[in-house]
C-alpha cells in the first residue's frame, strides 16, 4: 500500500480532494514530495516539511514566510488560518479560499516554497 493509498482509506477522501492534491503535487518542482493527514486535512510535505494543507472544504492552509505573512494576508483569497474554535494559528499560517483555480493554485504554491525550510 503506498503512502497516498493510506491517507485517502483513512481520510475518506473524495475525487474532488484528490484531483486538488494531484494538481499540487505537479506543480512541485523537485524533492521528495508526500501527503500526511493532519490538522483535519492532508498536507503536502516536500523534503518533511509541510507546504501546504488541503482541508475538507478544498480550502488551503498554506505555510508562508514570516516576512511575506502581512503582505500575503492582503491577498483577497488570504485569512488568518484558525484551529478550532477560533484560535488563530499565528504569523507564517493562512487559510486561502476553497479550490482556487489554476493561477491562484501556482500563486499559494510559490509563496510556499519561499518559505525557509
Amino acid at each position: 500500500m503506498t503512502a497516498r493509498t493510506a491517507v485517502t482509506m483513512v481520510w475518506g477522501m473524495d475525487a474532488a480532494t484528490r484531483e486538488l492534491l494531484d494538481r499540487i503535487s505537479g506543480l512541485i518542482p523537485r524533492g521528495r514530495i508526500r501527503e500526511i493527514a493532519m490538522f483535519g486535512a492532508v498536507a503536502v510535505m516536500l523534503d518533511d516539511a509541510m507546504l501546504v494543507a488541503v482541508n475538507r472544504d478544498l480550502s488551503l492552509l498554506v505555510r508562508v514566510a514570516r516576512e511575506e505573512d502581512d503582505q500575503l494576508l492582503r491577498e483577497a483569497d488570504a485569512a488568518r488560518a484558525v484551529m478550532g474554535t477560533g484560535r488563530e494559528m499565528g504569523a507564517g499560517w493562512l487559510r486561502v479560499a476553497p479550490c482556487p483555480g489554476p493561477a491562484r493554485l501556482d500563486f499559494w504554491l510559490r509563496a510556499a516554497l519561499r518559505r525557509p525550510r
